[in-house]
C-alpha cells in the first residue's frame, strides 16, 4: 500500500515513518510538513493511506481530508482531543492521539491490513477487464460502459467522462481512472485521457474523436505513436 504522511512537526513524521519500518507491504512514498503541498501532489498521484495531522497553519487536515478521493484511507493524528469530535465529519479509518505508541499504531495498521484483504476478496481488480465501472459522482453512482465513453478530462479534484449522450464528473485523479480503465484507454496529456478505439485520426498535436481535438502532451506522444504503429 502506498503510504503518505502530512505533518507539520518533523519529529511526529519521523516517528510513524519509523513504525512503518515495522510492517511489510506498505511503502511511504512522500511526507509533506505543509498541507497545500500534499493537495498539490495528491492531484497528479494516487495513494492508498495518508497519516494525516488535523491542526496545520494555512491548511488543516480536516479541509484536506475532504479535498481527496474517497477510496483513500484516511489516519488522523494529532496532539488535541478536542478534535476528535470534529474528525467524524470525515469517514476516516482511525484517530492517533499523539504521542503515538507502536502498540496503538499496530492496531491502525491491523485495521489497514484487513481493509487490504476485504478489497482483494472484491471484484475491484477484476473490474478491468470488463467494460462495465461504477463511477461515484456527488451522492450517486452511475454504471458506465468504457467503450462508450470518448475521453476523459481532468478539471481540479474531478475528473469528467464523456460520453456521446452524456458527461459524468467524479472525484478521481488521473492515476486512479487509469486503474479502473482497460486497456482501450491511454492517457495523452497531463489532464486527457482517450478510448483508444475512438480516435478518428490524429497528428503530432492533437487526436481528433467526433470532430473534437484533443491536444497530445510531449511526455506522452512517444507511447501514443507505438501503440498506433509510428
Amino acid at each position: 500500500m502506498r503510504v503518505l504522511i502530512v505533518d507539520d512537526e518533523p519529529k511526529a513524521i519521523a516517528l510513524i515513518a519509523s513504525y512503518l519500518e515495522h510492517f511489510s507491504g506498505f511503502d511511504l512514498v512522500n511526507t509533506f510538513r505543509n498541507a497545500l503541498k500534499a493537495l498539490e501532489y495528491l492531484n497528479s498521484h494516487s495513494v492508498d493511506v495518508i497519516f494525516l495531522d488535523i491542526n496545520m497553519p494555512h491548511l488543516s487536515g480536516l479541509s484536506l481530508a475532504k479535498m481527496i478521493p474517497h477510496k483513500t484511507a484516511i489516519v488522523f493524528t494529532t496532539a488535541y482531543s478536542e478534535h476528535a469530535l470534529e474528525s467524524y465529519e470525515v469517514d476516516a479509518m482511525d484517530y492517533l492521539l499523539k504521542p503515538i505508541s507502536l502498540e496503538r499504531f499496530s492496531k491502525t495498521m491491523t485495521k489497514l491490513i484487513n481493509k487490504t484483504e476485504l478489497l482483494s476478496s472484491t471484484p475491484h481488480q477484476s473490474q478491468k477487464l470488463s467494460n462495465t465501472i461504477f463511477v461515484k459522482s456527488g451522492l450517486e453512482t452511475h454504471q458506465i460502459d468504457t467503450s462508450k465513453v470518448k475521453y476523459l478530462k481532468k478539471d481540479g479534484n474531478y475528473i469528467h467522462y464523456v460520453l456521446s449522450e452524456r458527461s459524468i464528473m467524479a472525484r478521481q485523479s488521473i492515476s486512479e481512472a487509469l486503474s479502473f480503465l482497460t486497456e482501450d484507454f491511454i492517457q495523452v496529456q497531463k489532464s486527457f485521457i482517450v478510448n483508444f478505439r475512438k480516435i478518428q485520426s490524429l497528428t503530432n498535436e492533437h487526436v481528433v474523436i467526433d470532430k473534437e481535438r484533443i491536444p497530445i502532451g510531449l511526455q506522452f506522444k512517444v507511447e501514443l505513436l507505438k501503440k498506433v504503429g509510428r
